[in-house]
Order: C-alpha cells, then structure tokens, then sequence
C-alpha cells in the first residue's frame, strides 16, 4: 500500500459482544483518524444501532474495495461482510449466526491484507466458544489468522506501555505445558521474537529475558529439570546465534525488573504466567500482537464482555491502543521512521 495513511482493516468481532460498541468510540478520536484510514469489516445494521444507542453522530459509509479507498476523520467506513438482522442481534446472547459472521469478517480482512489491499489488521474482540460453534475448530485468533495465512510459527505477544510478553505456549491446559515445551519450540519463540522487535526498537537489539517455567528457576533441580534440560539449552542457542537472551530467571523477580525497563520483553512459559503481570499493568490498554505472521495483526486484548454488551460502559482504549501499534508497525516495517516501542514510547499517542 502507498497510502500516506496506513489503510487499516478492522474486524467487528461478536456482533453480540462489545465489538461494535468499542469500534463506534474508537471511531471518534481524533488520535486515531489523523493517522490511518480504517475499514471495518462487519454489519452496518449493527454499527448504526451502536452509534444510535450511544447518541453518537457518525456518518457511515459502504466501501466495496481499498483501491480508491479515501475517507475523512469521522466517517466510518465499511466493508459490509454481513447483514444481519438487528432485531435477531441480541446483546450478550451470540448464536452460530452472529458467530459465523465473527469469523467471516476476519476471513474477509485476512485475504486483503494477504493480498496487500490494506496494510494491517487489528482485530476485534470474539469468543472461542461461539467460534467453535460456528464451525471453525481453532483455539483463538492466533491459531486462526496461522492456518489463514500459511505461517508456519507464530507467537503471541502482548505489549503495554511498560511491559511486554511472549507466550511460549498459549492455549492449553496447565497440566499439558511442560509436554508442549521443547528446547526447539523456546527457541524458535526467541528467534522470532527477536526477528519481530528489532524492526521496531529503534535498530537497537532487543533484550529478551527468557522465564523460569518452575519456582526459583528449578533449584538445581530440586523443583524441576525443564530449566536445565530445556529452557537452558534455547537461551544458550539463542546467545550463540547473536540474540540478546538471558534467562531462564525466576518469574517472581523477573517481572518486577522487566517493568521497570530492563529488558524490552519477556518470553514466558505458559498463558498466565504472562498475562497475570501483563494485564495486572495494562488491564485496560493492552495490545495482543501476532509475531511471524506475514502481515501486520494486532489486537484488543480482552474478550467480547457480554456481561456488559449493550450497557455503554465498554472502554475503547485497548482498541485504540491496538490501532496505534498496528500503524507503528506498518511504519517501523516499511522504514518510514524509527519506532521506539510497540505500545510503549508511541509516537502516535495522544
């Protein structure tokens, strides 16, 4: 794309959940539509009931492609993916429906950014569950925007202000985590995590701190051998190939010293022992990021809240956020300027 405004596809998400709530807000900062072009691939229907419901004056208009793709600041324009009846929408109760139309808009944003026709795509919150029900057997997004675009190995990362994660493993139950990791897997989520940020950081290289997956970094052994006979050997591989590694490190010290800058990014061991810390800082403005993709993919980092769909209270500040790194990194890969961070040191922020 050469647009000097990044053109960014967003995807609704749950036309039951927060989705369309957090786009219609979003929509309205000016942060956010000085600085790239966005598309939403969802329903008009269910944007338009959003802004109504929120009193919001939004004008909406229907795209059918990027190629002359041009909007002002406040218009909010829309790839229609679906056409859903609104009246069978209901808030905090998804159907197959809603849930294949959920999938559909990522589907759609994934093949025109596969095809260079936007820049990035920052994704909408969506329930694993109702995307199961729907038919498409993927744990999350992750594993979903994967087998969309053929990537081989990608990681999830997730980036606030202060800290930065990346999961080694992602969706699976505790118990299974010490099966998942090998010395091979912890690597190559370094590598790509290095290979990710140093575009990104300024030209300088990252510093990766690598977690324990035991208390105390396994003792010696005595809580565990993964550090020494697994986790150990990747840092070591990773350090020799030129990477800046250190670890494995005790979880319970290693965060505190990663947020206060230390390092530029944790690799962690399983789940929640990234996003416990992780949302802890940034509950509200955390960023999911893709890492070894072949296009740019960030995202909300929280789910489609039905509990509180259709109430008002829903906060767009983590799709905002997510917009923001989806433009930095556009930026930071095309070599336009130096970026310092992702999610952190933006210079887009307001």
């Amino acid at each position: 794309m050469t647009n000097k405004r990044p053109v960014i596809g967003i995807t609704m998400g749950d036309p039951a959940g927060i989705g369309p709530e957090i786009i219609v807000k979003a929509m309205q900062d000016n942060s956010v539509t000085s600085i790239c072009q966005p598309i939403i691939f969802g329903d008009r229907g269910a944007l338009e009931r959003e802004a109504d419901r929120l009193v919001i004056s939004s004008t909406f208009e229907t795209v059918t492609s990027t190629e002359t793709f041009s909007v002002c600041p406040g218009i909010l324009a829309i790839l229609e993916v679906s056409r859903l009846n609104p009246s069978c929408v209901r808030y905090g109760s998804p159907t197959t429906e809603s849930g294949k139309a959920m999938a559909a808009y990522i589907i759609s944003a994934v093949e025109m950014a596969n095809a260079g026709k936007i820049d990035a795509i920052v994704t909408g919150p969506i329930s694993k569950t109702v995307l199961h029900d729907a038919g498409y057997n993927y744990p999350g997004h992750t594993e979903m925007l994967a087998a969309l675009t053929g990537a081989k190995d990608v990681v999830m990362m997730l980036a606030g202000e202060t800290l930065r994660v990346v999961l080694a493993t992602i969706h699976c139950a505790y118990t299974d985590v010490p099966k998942f990791l090998t010395t091979e897997k912890i690597l190559k989520t370094i590598i790509i995590t290095h290979e990710s940020l140093k575009n990104v950081l300024a030209g300088k290289k990252p510093r990766i701190a690598v977690a324990a997956l035991n208390p105390h970094a396994g003792e010696g052994g005595l809580f565990g051998e993964e550090e020494k006979n697994l986790i150990g050997p990747a840092v070591a591989e990773a350090c020799r190939l030129g990477i800046d590694a250190t670890g494995p490190m005790p979880a319970d010290t290693l965060f505190y010293y990663a947020a206060q800058g230390k390092y530029d990014v944790v690799v962690c061991m399983y789940h929640d022992q990234g996003l416990i810390p992780l949302k802890l800082l940034h509950f509200d403005t955390g960023v999911n990021v893709t890492l070894g993709l072949p296009i740019i993919r960030t995202s909300v980092d929280h789910g489609t809240a039905y509990d509180i769909a259709g109430r008002g209270i829903a906060s767009p500040a983590s799709l905002i956020s997510a917009i923001k790194t989806a433009v930095q990194m556009v930026h930071g890969r095309a070599g336009v300027h130096s970026c310092h961070s992702l999610a952190g040191d933006n210079p887009y922020s307001s």
